[in-house]
């Protein structure tokens, strides 16, 4: 409702009474690959996730892994993301253990954070010569989000720090939590998680340097289906398309998404879209454009995370 609102308000300011016509220029075999490039972004993830689990998941497996991953960062807080709720759906749906589950996605998590931390070099280096963020956010809002990027980058190095070279922080913060009053009964269980997430760990860390490069390569391949699908409808709407500026334009959006508090960044993820991609469509076509990327990268997780909700319940009760 929160998504809906904020498009319902960008269409107030921006749709005007020469829409339709500009809505007949649109190209729309383009915006026909848009499904294509989702799908793709879906089953780029489970290869990945099949690839990290090195057997433990079959790619089924690590299909409908993804699809809970996307659904659990929709109804979660962006900086969330839905990847430590992952870990339980995959060990209850692949039947593995918890601790293999929470290893893969930890290493699942910890490639994309590194693609973020080049990410975030590439937008601070094309800014030079590049209008990557636009002069309409002014000053302060430039400012912030340069503040913004470099204190994420910072988060980033001290969680690959933890992930790569010191597991143990994970294990001794854990085992304060379940020391606490009420939690203490599930201490034991803990414990034996923990020590299967660093068996895993290990051995993940333990790979020659091929693994993390086909790992980072399928990372970069599910991240760029994700701009790609930015980049499509701009294409399809706007009659001058400068390909590399709205590819940094959908990076910038994305990375903007992640600090938004609200469950899949909505209401946030559309203003930010306006802001940043909206400058490069015609400002009749901008709630439009934004409606069109919020349903194929938003709402269609929603509807399949329903889904595979529904379909574990009903195993269940069988």
């Amino acid at each position: 409702m929160l998504s809906l609102a904020v498009l319902v308000a960008i269409a107030l300011f921006t749709v005007e009474p020469d829409t339709l016509p500009l809505l007949g220029q649109t190209r729309w075999g383009l915006l026909a690959l848009a499904p294509f490039v989702v799908g793709l972004r879906v089953i780029l993830g489970a290869w990945r996730l099949h690839y990290i689990a090195k057997g433990f998941l079959k790619f089924s497996g690590a299909l409908r892994a993804q699809l809970a991953w996307d659904f659990f960062s929709c109804i979660t807080p962006s900086s969330i993301g839905g990847g430590p709720i992952a870990p339980a759906y995959i060990a209850k749906d692949s039947r593995v253990s918890l601790g293999d589950s929470s290893a893969i996605m930890l290493f699942a998590m910890l490639l994309d954070q590194i693609w973020f931390a080049c990410a975030i070099v590439l937008v601070l280096l094309s800014t030079a010569s590049i209008d990557v963020i636009p002069d309409s956010l002014g000053n302060i809002g430039v400012l912030t989000l340069i503040t913004y990027f470099l204190g994420y980058l910072a988060w980033i190095i001290v969680f690959a720090y933890g992930a790569l070279k010191k597991p143990e922080v994970l294990s001794w913060v854990v085992q304060r939590v379940f020391m606490l009053p009420g939690l203490r009964r599930f201490s034991s269980k803990a414990d034996s998680i923990l020590q299967d997430l660093q068996e895993r760990a290990t051995i993940l860390r333990s790979q020659r340097p091929v693994f993390f490069l086909n790992g980072f390569g399928l990372t970069l391949l599910t991240w760029a289906s994700r701009y790609a699908l930015v980049v499509l409808i701009v294409a399809a709407t706007a009659p001058e398309v400068d390909y590399i500026l709205a590819s940094l334009r959908s990076v910038v959006t994305m990375l903007g998404v992640l600090v938004v508090p609200t469950p899949g960044g909505a209401g946030g993820a559309e203003g930010l879209f306006a802001l940043l991609v909206g400058p490069l469509l015609p400002q009749a076509l901008v709630s439009p454009a934004a409606l069109i990327w919020r349903v194929l990268g938003y709402y269609v997780f929603l509807a399949a995370g329903a889904y595979l909700t529904l379909d574990r319940a009903l195993r269940n009760y069988k």
